[in-house]
C-alpha cells in the first residue's frame, strides 16, 4: 500500500465523522444512479452496515434507505464488515473477488446472517457500468461523449499493461 494514501486516511481522524459520512454517503450515492445495483438495496432497506478498516483505524456506520445509503447511528449495526484497507481496495477495485476475501478472512462478516448474505451477494455484484453511470448523470451528448473517452483510456490503459513477452 502506498504509504501517502496510508498516511493521508489515518490522518482523517481529524475530520469529524459527521462531515466524513455526509462526503462518503454523497459519493456513494452518486456512484449508484443508473446502476442496477441500485435497485437491489430494496433488499436491506431499514438495516444498518458497519465498515471497520482496522489498520487506519477508521469505522463508519450506514443506514439503507429507500435505495439510498445514509449515514447511519453508531448504535447495534445489522452487519459489521472488517479488514483491512488493502482488502477494501482489492474488493472495490475489483482485483479480488469478495468470495476469496471472506473466506481468506481478509474481511470479516458478523451480524444478523440474512443481511450478511443480501450485503455479500450485492459485493458480489459490483459490476460498475460507467456507460449507464454517464447516461443517468450527463444530458444525452455529455453521456455520449463522455462514454467515449471512457473507451479510449481503457483501451490505452489496456494496451499499455498487456504483456508483451520479449
Amino acid at each position: 500500500m502506498n504509504p501517502r494514501l496510508l498516511a493521508l486516511l489515518t490522518n482523517l481522524k481529524f475530520v469529524p465523522l459527521s462531515v466524513q459520512a455526509a462526503v462518503v454517503t454523497a459519493l456513494v450515492n452518486r456512484m449508484l444512479r443508473g446502476q442496477p445495483l441500485r435497485m437491489r438495496l430494496r433488499e436491506l432497506d431499514n438495516r444498518t452496515v458497519t465498515i471497520h478498516i482496522s489498520d487506519i483505524p477508521w469505522e463508519m456506520h450506514f443506514l439503507i434507505r429507500d435505495r439510498q445509503v445514509l449515514p447511519g447511528r453508531g448504535d447495534a449495526s445489522d452487519v459489521i464488515i472488517s479488514g483491512r484497507l488493502q482488502s477494501f481496495i482489492e474488493l472495490l477495485g475489483g482485483k479480488e473477488d469478495p468470495d476469496a476475501l471472506f473466506f481468506q478472512r481478509h474481511l470479516n462478516m458478523e451480524g444478523d446472517t440474512e443481511t450478511g448474505v443480501h450485503v455479500k451477494n450485492l459485493l458480489d455484484s459490483l459490476d460498475y457500468n460507467w456507460d449507464a453511470h454517464f447516461d443517468a448523470v450527463l444530458v444525452p451528448a455529455l453521456a455520449d461523449r463522455a462514454k467515449g473517452w471512457h473507451r479510449t483510456i481503457r483501451e490505452r490503459y489496456k494496451k499499455s499493461h498487456s504483456y508483451n513477452p520479449p
